[in-house]
């Protein structure tokens, strides 16, 4: 059983069956979490699966591996109120769920581009992944953390960029103006550190930290096509003040 396989296995039976058992088959001793939703260990994942609400529900929607990460997206139905957009990373080690992150925000219907938040391609093309992997870290290092936006057309599409953020409509000049709105609400787009980057065929998911207006969590998903990002699925989240556990986010 592959990497891709052992999480999609245990995370059906930890969130699909509402299994608190599975901990014991599919959780390391000393499993690491980085989510604010549970404090450390294996006992703490127990009881919050122990607990899941009546009805509760998970829409898959694309899973990306690579080593020993595996990224899922995807949409939680009952941790709250609304709906969840989600991002969840796992690190497996020696056959187990080692350490996990993630970052939710809450569903919008009515999005700029029409498109939902998580639809799209769902499988990662037969491309190379070191090739798309470059790509968005260059990408990320010039124009999100540097803020040099004159080389934006180097790395995005401008004939497709496919738009899946709420606010922003398709295509550069989607982007644009939905970048100017942010900043006139005083939500400039600042990338500081970008933690990890999970790549698999023509999908690159970047996990990152800065400020959006406050302090917050990027998870941004690009699909790479013909040397250009031709499609964004993001999750911006604040940053907590305070968590469970002492690990951080990051």
């Amino acid at each position: 059983m592959d990497n891709k396989e052992l999480v999609l296995k245990a995370t059906g039976e930890l969130f699909g069956d509402q299994d608190p058992s599975a901990v014991d088959r599919w959780v390391a001793p000393d499993y690491r979490q980085h989510s604010s939703l549970a404090p450390d260990g294996p006992e703490a994942l127990r009881g919050l699966v122990a607990n899941l609400p009546e009805g509760f529900r998970y829409e898959p929607a694309r899973v990306i591996a690579d080593g020993d990460l595996v990224a899922l997206h995807g949409v939680y139905h009952g941790f709250g109120p609304e709906p969840l957009v989600a991002f969840d990373l796992f690190r497996v080690a020696d056959g187990k769920l080692a350490e996990h992150w993630d970052g939710l925000t809450p569903v919008v219907t009515a999005t700029a581009s029409g498109r939902s938040q998580t639809d799209g391609q769902a499988e990662p093309a037969n491309a190379d992944t070191e090739q798309s992997r470059a790509l968005v870290r260059e990408f990320a290092q010039r124009v999100l953390q540097d803020a040099d936006y004159s080389v934006l057309t180097d790395y995005i599409s401008t004939e497709t960029y496919l738009q899946h953020n709420p606010e922003a409509a398709d295509g550069l000049d989607g982007f644009g103006a939905a970048a100017a709105t942010w900043a006139g609400q005083g939500k400039n787009l600042v990338y500081k550190t970008v933690h990890k980057v999970v790549a698999e065929g023509d999908l690159v998911l970047l996990q990152s930290e800065g400020e959006f207006g406050e302090p917050v969590a990027y998870w941004d998903l690009f699909r790479v096509a013909d040397g250009k990002i031709v499609e964004h699925w993001d999750v911006v989240a604040p940053i907590p003040a305070e968590l469970p556990h002492t690990n951080g986010i990051f």
